[in-house]
């Protein structure tokens, strides 16, 4: 009954369009998260899909597409976060945590100032994957498109820089720039994700598939493909989930990350344990 519910709705447009762009975003967020775990800016995505409630909710007063004014405003809005965050002498997560905060409240009063609140605050939580129209695909596969040339061409330099800045600077590495355009990155990606899981779940997204991955690669190469993989995977099956159980497609994508997230765990430590029983029997 389940299989045959989600091979019909496999059939349906609307549920091919929100399985690529669960693809798409998952892929994206789950590379682009190997590299923000590492460098430990985890609560900046955070701060950032906060702050995309702000953006959307600016949209809406003004009467625009709130797609398309989330983009800049998210660029623009990690920029000047990074801005702050390099010339405050404030603590990191202190500063993210009054940014994420207020942008919170200042969307929720914007939002209950607009007659379209009430109906469409769940969706702008917690995702509407399936509300994903064509424009939105093409934009998150153009997004995808940038971001996989991005890492292809940066990867030494990125990997330079998350493992020792300093070393980076003295080959000459232009880190300031690359910086700049890994942030601009992680605020689009996390932009154009908001569609799929929400401003709730968007940190989750993009942590948990690099966190998962940490524990199974060894070379950062792999790494870095393998969380963009998890990624994926955990939105095919999230969504095939969705469809079979009518659950939120959003809430259901991040369980699935989660669920691999702990069997990493469970198997890593069951090898631990075994690998350390082969040791000690030589000698007992």
């Amino acid at each position: 009954m389940m299989l045959e519910r989600m091979i019909d709705l496999l059939q349906l447009p609307f549920m091919q369009r929100a399985l690529w762009a669960g693809i798409f975003t998952g892929g994206m967020a789950g590379a682009l998260g190997s590299f923000t775990i590492l460098r430990q800016l985890s609560f900046f995505s955070d701060a950032l899909g906060h702050s995309a409630l702000l953006g959307i909710s600016l949209g809406i007063i003004r009467g625009l597409n709130p797609s398309v004014l989330l983009l800049p405003f998210a660029v623009v809005f990690a920029l000047g976060v990074t801005y702050l965050l390099e010339h405050t002498r404030l603590w990191t997560d202190a500063l993210l945590n009054i940014i994420y905060s207020t942008s919170l409240a200042i969307a929720v009063i914007l939002l209950s100032m607009s007659d379209r609140y009430q109906g469409g605050l769940n969706n702008l939580l917690f995702g509407d994957i399936l509300a994903v129209r064509p424009a939105d695909l093409i934009m998150s596969g153009t997004l995808c498109a940038f971001v996989s040339i991005f890492i292809l061409l940066t990867l030494r330099v990125q990997l330079l820089i998350t493992v020792n800045e300093a070393l980076a600077v003295a080959r000459g590495a232009a880190v300031g720039m690359q910086r700049l355009l890994f942030i601009t990155l992680l605020a689009l990606v996390v932009a154009v994700s908001i569609k799929t899981v929400g401003v709730l779940l968007i940190s989750a997204f993009v942590v948990i598939p690099a966190c998962g991955a940490r524990l199974w690669s060894r070379q950062f190469s792999h790494y870095v493909v393998l969380a963009a993989l998890v990624g994926v995977g955990s939105a095919i099956v999230g969504m095939l989930l969705s469809a079979g159980m009518n659950w939120p497609s959003g809430p259901s994508i991040v369980v699935c990350q989660l669920a691999f997230f702990l069997g990493s765990i469970a198997i890593n430590s069951l090898r631990g344990a075994w690998l350390y029983r082969g040791q000690k029997s030589p000698t007992s």
